[in-house]
């Protein structure tokens, strides 16, 4: 399951997203986030849903690639529905009473809502992929510290800040595949993670803490120990072998968007 983790892998390419401005792509990214939670009809999330299947061919990422990285999230999907689909107050569908006065049920408002945050969240985390599937970690770190820079004047260190955030993501993919690695070494040693209720499989996982951790500690200190032999001083006198410059494809994925916005916003809130 957590070799499965898309976040913060990088598949190379040459397809219109791959050439992208990173900093037009961040920014395009948090915006359909955004647009993402401001939606609510059916409609509208269909219209979505066919705009994300766009954007994965466009990309050039092959698609179960892209389906596959949302197996990690499943146990919280699901958890999220079932919680919008029993607490969810409103029109009763299905009742069935356990003991005394309590019982559960699913209403007409609790299976909308559960619908809705199925899409919300499977649609958040494939778009999100996208970003980091698609841009280079020297070009998301330099997208990142060039969108922070109008915040130095206020001496936010926009450098460090993104080095940090792009570190951070990148390292998501392998502490995943790391903690496989453990997985399948104490299972070789008689280990068991699968059998039991949800309570002892979360007991039998606390024995993967030390050692991901000491692992994590030890990739960290490796990666200072690189930057410092490299002579890293961070943000300060630092040149680019290649400018972030806008052309004409950015023009474009920004107007795209534009229009996109204004017509799921039309299809929500005025039809």
């Amino acid at each position: 399951m957590f070799k499965d983790i898309t976040i913060g892998q990088y598949i190379s390419g040459d397809s219109f997203l791959h050439k992208m401005d990173a900093r037009v792509k961040i920014i395009l990214t948090f915006a359909v986030i955004i647009l993402l939670f401001m939606i609510s009809d059916p409609i509208p999330y269909a219209v979505f849903i066919a705009f994300a299947v766009f954007l994965v061919f466009l990309s050039k990422i092959p698609p179960l690639y892209v389906l596959k990285g949302l197996r990690p999230m499943v146990f919280i999907i699901v958890f999220t529905v079932i919680i919008n689909l029993f607490l969810t107050p409103g029109e009763t569908l299905w009742q069935q009473k356990i003991f005394f006065d309590w019982s559960i049920k699913i209403t007409y408002e609790g299976v909308r809502m559960g619908i809705l945050m199925f899409l919300r969240l499977t649609l958040l985390v494939g778009v999100t992929s996208l970003l980091t599937l698609t841009t280079s970690p020297i070009m998301l770190t330099d997208g990142i510290e060039n969108i922070l820079k109008p915040l130095e004047i206020i001496k936010v260190p926009a450098h460090e800040i993104a080095m940090m955030m792009s570190i951070a993501i990148r390292f998501i993919p392998t502490l995943a595949e790391e903690t496989d690695k453990i997985i399948k070494a104490q299972t070789a040693r008689g280990a068991d993670f699968d059998s039991g209720n949800i309570i002892m499989r979360a007991k039998a996982m606390i024995p993967l803490l030390v050692p991901l951790f000491v692992s994590a500690f030890r990739r960290a200190d490796e990666l200072a120990t690189a930057m410092d032999a490299r002579c890293y001083h961070g943000g300060k006198n630092r040149t680019r072998m290649k400018q972030a410059k806008m052309c004409a494809r950015d023009y474009i994925a920004v107007g795209t968007i534009i229009v996109f916005a204004a017509a799921l916003l039309l299809m929500q809130y005025l039809i």
